[in-house]
């Protein structure tokens, strides 16, 4: 079991939250709590860098769709980059793949 590892940065359009390490039901609180406390701007778009993501259970993906409604609170855009291929799969199967906007890189999710 990897323990998750958060880093976030700012970018010209707003933050990137990577997370890092094993993304379930006993660590997505802890992602949860960070993005909640995000300040996020209108027009602003938050990117989660999910490259170094090993796992995935339904509570990370549950707090990836918590995200996408801070974000829409805040009058802010999300996308996803990187996303594991086990990952998109699931969201495929839920039909996330159609909320959520898929970047291969976090750095095409932070154009302009």
């Amino acid at each position: 079991m990897s323990p998750l590892t958060i880093e976030v940065r700012d970018t010209q359009t707003g933050p990137v939250v990577a997370a890092i390490g094993e993304l379930d039901y006993d660590t997505s609180a802890e992602l949860r709590h960070l993005l909640a406390a995000l300040p996020l701007k209108p027009s602003q778009r938050l990117v989660l860098d999910l490259a170094r993501m090993e796992f995935c259970d339904s509570s990370g993906i549950s707090a990836l769709i918590a995200a996408r409604n801070h974000a829409q609170s805040a009058g802010a855009d999300i996308a996803l980059a990187a996303v594991p291929a086990n990952t998109l799969r699931v969201l495929r199967v839920v039909g996330l793949d159609q909320v959520f906007p898929l970047h291969p890189a976090a750095e095409s999710a932070t154009e302009p």
